[in-house]
């Protein structure tokens, strides 16, 4: 069997004795968490906090819940708890794209003058609102928004109660609603015009 049709948990246990075939897991997922880390910190920190990820994930492999097929709950959590040490790097992102409007994700892909200038001002406004929110309201909207993680799969990156990800989730996009008023804040920057 090769290592596109193993799944995660497959690979990780294979890694234990192998531990080159952990590179399957990097190639599967790194991708996606670097667009989520880029999000979150800008391009700088992002390389930086994929690869501190998966060195912990490597180091810690032989303690993964081999019962858990999706790894990606628990990168996303190694992930989380790396940009909160970088959290001061985050809340100046954000204040930064409030201020400019230019998001780290989109801005090198796009070319299109009146799609920046028609999204600028939600993604300036969804900036500055984010980096108003309490760091695990944040952390529990953006998994479930940005990464793409179920509530279920977002607890359990946290280390939380899937109620605590409910309760989180609906509280941060409560704040959002009132501080953005007519902008939907659950919608990613790219329907905004890119």
């Amino acid at each position: 069997m090769d290592q596109e049709t193993l799944g995660d948990a497959d690979i990780i246990a294979r890694s234990r004795d192998d531990p080159e075939r952990f590179a399957a897991l990097f190639t599967r997922h790194a991708p996606a968490l670097k667009r989520y880390v880029v999000r979150r910190l800008g391009a700088e920190a992002a390389e930086d906090v994929v690869a501190e990820t998966f060195v912990a994930a490597f180091r810690q492999r032989a303690r993964y819940d081999l019962t858990r097929a999706d790894a990606r709950p628990w990168l996303y959590g190694i992930a989380t708890n790396l940009i909160g040490r970088h959290r001061r790097g985050e809340i100046a992102l954000y204040r930064a794209l409030a201020r400019t409007g230019v998001d780290p994700v989109t801005e090198p892909f796009t070319d299109g003058v009146e799609s920046r200038v028609a999204a600028s001002g939600a993604r300036a406004a969804l900036a500055g609102a984010l980096a108003k929110l309490p760091g695990g309201h944040r952390d529990a909207l953006l998994l479930v928004t940005w990464g793409e993680l179920s509530y279920e799969e977002a607890a359990r990156s946290l280390g939380v109660a899937v109620g605590t990800i409910r309760s989180r989730v609906n509280r941060a996009r409560a704040k959002l609603r009132r501080s953005l008023r007519d902008i939907d804040p659950t919608t990613s920057y790219e329907e905004y015009g890119q």
